[in-house]
Protein backbone atom coordinates (compact mmCIF):
# COMPACT_ATOMS: atom_id res chain seq x y z
CA UNK A 1 0.00 0.00 0.00
CA UNK A 2 1.66 3.28 -1.43
CA UNK A 3 1.25 6.13 1.15
CA UNK A 4 2.06 10.23 -0.39
CA UNK A 5 1.92 12.61 1.87
CA UNK A 6 1.27 16.07 0.61
CA UNK A 7 2.02 19.50 1.79
CA UNK A 8 0.36 22.70 0.27
CA UNK A 9 3.59 25.63 0.52
CA UNK A 10 3.57 28.86 -0.30
CA UNK A 11 6.72 30.71 1.10
CA UNK A 12 7.40 27.97 3.47
CA UNK A 13 11.25 27.52 3.38
CA UNK A 14 11.49 28.44 7.22
CA UNK A 15 9.55 25.81 8.00
CA UNK A 16 9.72 23.07 5.57
CA UNK A 17 12.91 21.34 6.65
CA UNK A 18 10.70 20.79 10.35
CA UNK A 19 7.51 19.50 8.41
CA UNK A 20 10.09 16.88 6.28
CA UNK A 21 11.83 15.77 9.09
CA UNK A 22 8.91 15.35 11.20
CA UNK A 23 7.17 13.04 8.65
CA UNK A 24 7.52 9.26 9.63
CA UNK A 25 9.59 7.05 7.33
CA UNK A 26 7.91 4.07 7.85
CA UNK A 27 4.03 2.85 8.89
CA UNK A 28 2.18 -0.39 9.23
CA UNK A 29 0.57 -1.63 6.72
CA UNK A 30 2.28 0.82 4.34
CA UNK A 31 4.74 -0.19 2.00
CA UNK A 32 5.76 2.93 0.26
CA UNK A 33 5.82 6.12 1.65
CA UNK A 34 6.58 9.28 -0.16
CA UNK A 35 6.27 13.31 0.15
CA UNK A 36 5.19 15.40 -2.41
CA UNK A 37 5.38 19.44 -1.49
CA UNK A 38 2.96 21.50 -3.78
CA UNK A 39 4.58 24.91 -4.78
CA UNK A 40 1.67 27.63 -4.37
CA UNK A 41 3.45 30.18 -6.60
CA UNK A 42 5.95 30.82 -3.64
CA UNK A 43 8.63 33.68 -4.36
CA UNK A 44 10.98 32.74 -1.65
CA UNK A 45 13.61 29.33 -2.06
CA UNK A 46 10.76 26.88 -0.71
CA UNK A 47 11.15 24.75 -4.31
CA UNK A 48 15.53 24.81 -3.74
CA UNK A 49 14.63 23.67 0.29
CA UNK A 50 12.64 21.14 -1.19
CA UNK A 51 15.22 19.84 -3.69
CA UNK A 52 17.37 19.88 -0.86
CA UNK A 53 15.97 17.70 1.50
CA UNK A 54 15.25 15.43 -1.57
CA UNK A 55 11.58 15.03 -1.43
CA UNK A 56 10.00 12.29 -3.40
CA UNK A 57 7.47 14.73 -5.63
CA UNK A 58 7.15 18.74 -6.34
CA UNK A 59 4.35 20.10 -7.77
CA UNK A 60 4.92 23.70 -9.17
CA UNK A 61 1.69 25.87 -9.78
CA UNK A 62 3.29 28.57 -11.01
CA UNK A 63 1.50 31.15 -9.42
CA UNK A 64 -0.44 31.70 -6.29
CA UNK A 65 -3.75 29.94 -6.57
CA UNK A 66 -4.91 29.59 -3.01
CA UNK A 67 -4.81 26.75 -0.13
CA UNK A 68 -8.09 25.28 -2.00
CA UNK A 69 -6.89 25.08 -5.64
CA UNK A 70 -3.13 23.92 -4.44
CA UNK A 71 -5.08 20.63 -2.07
CA UNK A 72 -6.84 19.45 -4.91
CA UNK A 73 -4.61 19.63 -7.70
CA UNK A 74 -2.36 17.31 -4.79
CA UNK A 75 -4.81 14.82 -4.56
CA UNK A 76 -4.85 14.86 -8.61
CA UNK A 77 -0.98 14.54 -8.91
CA UNK A 78 -1.11 12.03 -6.07
CA UNK A 79 -4.09 9.73 -7.59
CA UNK A 80 -1.69 9.91 -11.04
CA UNK A 81 1.27 8.34 -9.24
CA UNK A 82 -0.12 5.36 -7.79
CA UNK A 83 -1.85 7.01 -4.13
CA UNK A 84 -3.47 4.77 -2.34
CA UNK A 85 -3.59 6.56 1.09
CA UNK A 86 -2.69 10.16 0.92
CA UNK A 87 -2.11 12.65 4.02
CA UNK A 88 -2.40 16.36 3.57
CA UNK A 89 -0.48 18.56 6.42
CA UNK A 90 0.49 22.21 6.48
CA UNK A 91 3.69 23.67 5.46
CA UNK A 92 4.03 25.98 8.56
CA UNK A 93 4.96 22.75 10.80
CA UNK A 94 1.32 23.72 12.77
CA UNK A 95 0.61 19.13 13.11
CA UNK A 96 2.65 16.94 14.29
CA UNK A 97 4.22 14.48 11.75
CA UNK A 98 4.50 11.07 13.96
CA UNK A 99 0.83 11.74 14.51
CA UNK A 100 0.19 10.40 10.25
CA UNK A 101 0.49 6.48 11.82
CA UNK A 102 -2.86 7.71 13.49
CA UNK A 103 -4.61 9.10 10.65
CA UNK A 104 -4.07 6.26 8.16
CA UNK A 105 -4.47 3.38 10.84
CA UNK A 106 -8.25 3.42 10.25
CA UNK A 107 -8.11 3.45 6.34
CA UNK A 108 -5.05 0.43 6.58
CA UNK A 109 -8.10 -1.35 8.57
CA UNK A 110 -10.81 -0.68 6.27
CA UNK A 111 -12.84 1.16 8.95
CA UNK A 112 -12.56 4.52 7.37
CA UNK A 113 -12.67 6.51 4.13
CA UNK A 114 -11.94 9.73 5.67
CA UNK A 115 -9.85 10.72 9.01
CA UNK A 116 -9.03 13.94 10.13
CA UNK A 117 -7.39 14.97 12.98
CA UNK A 118 -8.60 17.00 16.04
CA UNK A 119 -6.61 19.33 17.50
CA UNK A 120 -7.46 20.49 21.33
CA UNK A 121 -9.29 22.96 20.83
CA UNK A 122 -10.63 23.61 24.32
CA UNK A 123 -6.70 22.92 25.44
CA UNK A 124 -5.19 25.45 22.97
CA UNK A 125 -2.99 27.85 24.77
CA UNK A 126 -2.54 30.14 21.50
CA UNK A 127 -6.48 30.69 20.55
CA UNK A 128 -8.50 33.04 21.87
CA UNK A 129 -11.43 32.35 24.14
CA UNK A 130 -13.49 33.85 21.38
CA UNK A 131 -11.89 31.99 19.00
CA UNK A 132 -12.33 28.84 20.92
CA UNK A 133 -15.79 29.53 20.79
CA UNK A 134 -16.28 30.05 17.55
CA UNK A 135 -14.01 26.85 16.45
CA UNK A 136 -16.09 24.95 18.94
CA UNK A 137 -19.50 26.41 17.42
CA UNK A 138 -18.48 26.17 13.94
CA UNK A 139 -17.36 22.73 14.27
CA UNK A 140 -21.10 22.20 15.60
CA UNK A 141 -22.70 23.63 12.27
CA UNK A 142 -20.44 21.50 10.13
CA UNK A 143 -21.55 18.59 12.05
CA UNK A 144 -25.01 18.77 11.13
CA UNK A 145 -24.49 20.23 7.58
CA UNK A 146 -22.41 17.35 6.71
CA UNK A 147 -23.95 14.83 8.68
CA UNK A 148 -20.58 13.80 10.52
CA UNK A 149 -19.36 13.92 13.71
CA UNK A 150 -16.26 15.88 13.23
CA UNK A 151 -15.13 17.50 16.20
CA UNK A 152 -12.71 19.90 13.92
CA UNK A 153 -13.94 20.72 11.30
CA UNK A 154 -11.39 23.34 9.96
CA UNK A 155 -8.27 21.30 10.41
CA UNK A 156 -6.13 20.51 7.79
CA UNK A 157 -4.39 17.40 8.91
CA UNK A 158 -6.33 14.61 7.34
CA UNK A 159 -5.58 11.27 5.48
CA UNK A 160 -7.74 9.96 2.29
CA UNK A 161 -8.31 6.42 0.55
CA UNK A 162 -7.99 6.35 -2.90
CA UNK A 163 -11.89 6.06 -3.17
CA UNK A 164 -12.33 9.33 -1.30
CA UNK A 165 -9.75 10.80 -3.58
CA UNK A 166 -11.91 9.97 -6.08
CA UNK A 167 -14.67 11.63 -5.08
CA UNK A 168 -12.91 14.85 -3.80
CA UNK A 169 -14.19 17.84 -6.08
CA UNK A 170 -13.24 21.52 -4.31
CA UNK A 171 -15.50 24.45 -5.79
CA UNK A 172 -14.52 26.77 -2.93
CA UNK A 173 -11.65 29.21 -3.23
CA UNK A 174 -11.17 29.78 0.55
CA UNK A 175 -10.70 26.63 1.98
CA UNK A 176 -11.44 22.79 1.32
CA UNK A 177 -11.96 21.64 4.59
CA UNK A 178 -15.35 22.60 5.12
CA UNK A 179 -16.23 21.64 1.41
CA UNK A 180 -14.43 18.28 1.59
CA UNK A 181 -16.07 16.99 5.10
CA UNK A 182 -19.43 18.05 4.09
CA UNK A 183 -19.01 15.90 0.25
CA UNK A 184 -17.45 12.93 2.08
CA UNK A 185 -20.91 13.42 4.93
CA UNK A 186 -23.18 13.53 1.70
CA UNK A 187 -21.75 10.72 -0.60
CA UNK A 188 -21.66 8.27 1.95
CA UNK A 189 -18.07 7.88 2.95
CA UNK A 190 -17.34 6.95 6.23
CA UNK A 191 -15.45 10.04 7.84
CA UNK A 192 -13.20 9.29 11.12
CA UNK A 193 -11.80 11.07 13.80
CA UNK A 194 -8.69 10.77 15.67
CA UNK A 195 -7.01 13.22 18.26
CA UNK A 196 -4.02 14.70 17.22
CA UNK A 197 -1.19 16.83 18.88
CA UNK A 198 -0.12 20.32 17.53
CA UNK A 199 3.60 22.45 17.64
CA UNK A 200 3.99 25.80 18.91
CA UNK A 201 2.57 28.64 16.80
CA UNK A 202 5.36 29.46 13.93
CA UNK A 203 3.51 32.43 12.05
CA UNK A 204 0.61 34.04 11.30
CA UNK A 205 -2.12 32.49 9.43
CA UNK A 206 -2.59 33.83 5.51
CA UNK A 207 -5.85 32.87 5.18
CA UNK A 208 -7.57 35.57 7.15
CA UNK A 209 -5.84 38.67 8.83
CA UNK A 210 -7.90 38.92 11.84
CA UNK A 211 -10.35 37.09 14.17
CA UNK A 212 -13.79 38.83 11.96
CA UNK A 213 -12.22 38.15 8.60
CA UNK A 214 -11.91 34.40 10.03
CA UNK A 215 -15.77 34.58 10.91
CA UNK A 216 -16.73 36.39 7.58
CA UNK A 217 -14.83 33.75 5.81
CA UNK A 218 -15.52 30.56 6.97
CA UNK A 219 -19.53 32.04 7.25
CA UNK A 220 -20.00 32.74 3.99
CA UNK A 221 -18.12 29.22 2.93
CA UNK A 222 -20.46 27.58 5.27
CA UNK A 223 -23.41 29.47 3.88
CA UNK A 224 -22.31 28.83 0.17
CA UNK A 225 -21.34 24.94 0.91
CA UNK A 226 -24.96 24.64 2.61
CA UNK A 227 -26.88 25.80 -0.78
CA UNK A 228 -24.39 24.29 -2.98
CA UNK A 229 -25.11 20.36 -1.03
CA UNK A 230 -28.77 20.72 0.12
CA UNK A 231 -30.55 23.87 -1.80
CA UNK A 232 -33.56 22.14 -0.79
CA UNK A 233 -33.34 22.34 3.09
CA UNK A 234 -31.89 25.59 2.70
CA UNK A 235 -34.61 27.50 0.46
CA UNK A 236 -37.46 25.49 1.88
CA UNK A 237 -36.19 27.63 4.83
CA UNK A 238 -36.02 30.92 3.55
CA UNK A 239 -39.46 30.38 2.01
CA UNK A 240 -41.17 29.28 4.97
CA UNK A 241 -39.32 32.47 6.53
CA UNK A 242 -41.57 34.50 3.91
CA UNK A 243 -44.25 32.58 4.16
CA UNK A 244 -44.89 33.03 8.05
CA UNK A 245 -44.69 36.57 7.58
CA UNK A 246 -47.23 36.55 4.50
CA UNK A 247 -49.61 34.51 7.34
CA UNK A 248 -49.12 36.90 10.22
CA UNK A 249 -50.20 39.62 7.82
CA UNK A 250 -53.42 38.01 6.71
CA UNK A 251 -54.22 36.73 10.14
CA UNK A 252 -53.75 40.42 11.11
CA UNK A 253 -55.69 41.71 8.20
CA UNK A 254 -58.68 39.71 9.14
CA UNK A 255 -58.90 40.51 13.12
CA UNK A 256 -58.49 43.99 11.81
CA UNK A 257 -61.31 44.47 8.81
CA UNK A 258 -63.78 41.76 10.57
CA UNK A 259 -63.03 40.08 14.27
CA UNK A 260 -62.42 43.76 15.79
CA UNK A 261 -65.29 45.61 17.66
CA UNK A 262 -63.54 49.23 17.08
CA UNK A 263 -61.87 49.01 13.16
CA UNK A 264 -60.88 52.25 12.22
CA UNK A 265 -62.68 54.14 9.95
CA UNK A 266 -61.86 54.69 6.12
CA UNK A 267 -59.12 52.22 6.54
CA UNK A 268 -58.44 49.52 4.04
CA UNK A 269 -55.19 48.38 5.03
CA UNK A 270 -54.20 48.23 1.59
CA UNK A 271 -50.32 48.79 1.93
CA UNK A 272 -50.51 45.65 4.46
CA UNK A 273 -52.01 43.37 1.60
CA UNK A 274 -49.41 44.61 -0.65
CA UNK A 275 -47.07 43.63 1.62
CA UNK A 276 -48.50 40.32 2.08
CA UNK A 277 -48.44 39.50 -1.65
CA UNK A 278 -44.97 40.54 -1.65
CA UNK A 279 -44.00 38.01 1.27
CA UNK A 280 -45.85 35.06 -0.26
CA UNK A 281 -44.36 35.54 -3.71
CA UNK A 282 -40.68 35.40 -2.31
CA UNK A 283 -41.74 32.32 -0.40
CA UNK A 284 -43.65 31.17 -3.22
CA UNK A 285 -40.01 31.67 -5.38
CA UNK A 286 -37.98 30.52 -2.58
CA UNK A 287 -39.76 26.90 -2.58
CA UNK A 288 -39.28 27.40 -6.99
CA UNK A 289 -35.35 27.70 -6.67
CA UNK A 290 -35.08 25.01 -3.84
CA UNK A 291 -36.76 22.68 -6.25
CA UNK A 292 -34.33 23.46 -8.86
CA UNK A 293 -31.26 23.67 -6.93
CA UNK A 294 -32.36 19.66 -6.18
CA UNK A 295 -32.33 19.14 -9.56
CA UNK A 296 -29.43 20.97 -10.55
CA UNK A 297 -27.33 19.58 -7.51
CA UNK A 298 -28.54 15.64 -8.93
CA UNK A 299 -27.11 16.50 -12.31
CA UNK A 300 -24.13 17.59 -10.27
CA UNK A 301 -23.70 14.72 -8.49
CA UNK A 302 -24.50 12.68 -11.77
CA UNK A 303 -21.62 14.67 -13.02
CA UNK A 304 -19.32 13.86 -10.27
CA UNK A 305 -19.83 10.56 -10.36
CA UNK A 306 -19.05 10.11 -14.34
CA UNK A 307 -15.75 12.28 -13.43
CA UNK A 308 -14.91 9.85 -10.41
CA UNK A 309 -15.33 6.48 -12.94
CA UNK A 310 -12.97 8.22 -15.59
CA UNK A 311 -10.03 8.70 -12.76
CA UNK A 312 -10.87 5.20 -11.68
CA UNK A 313 -9.94 3.92 -15.10
CA UNK A 314 -6.86 6.32 -16.01
CA UNK A 315 -4.09 4.13 -14.88
CA UNK A 316 -1.33 5.44 -12.16
CA UNK A 317 1.79 6.09 -13.86
CA UNK A 318 3.01 3.10 -12.17
CA UNK A 319 0.75 1.10 -13.81
CA UNK A 320 1.66 2.32 -17.78
CA UNK A 321 2.97 0.28 -19.97
CA UNK A 322 6.37 1.40 -21.58
CA UNK A 323 6.14 2.67 -24.51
Amino acid sequence: MKLIIQIPCFNEEMTLEGVISDLPRELPGISVIEYLVIDDGSTDNTVAVAKKLKVHHILQLGSNRGLAYAFSQGLRYALEKGADIVVNTDGDNQYVGKDIGKLVAPIVEGKADMVVGCRPIRQHLEFSPVKKMFQLFGSWVMRKISKTDVRDAPSGFRAFSREACLRMFVYSRFSYTMETLILAGNSNLRVYSVDIRINPKTRKSRLFRNMFEHIYKSTDTIIRMFILYRPGRFFLWIGTFFNLIAVALGIRFIYLMYITSHPVSGRTYIPSLILLAIMAFWGVISYMIGILGELMKFIRKQNEEILANQRRMKPADNQRPES
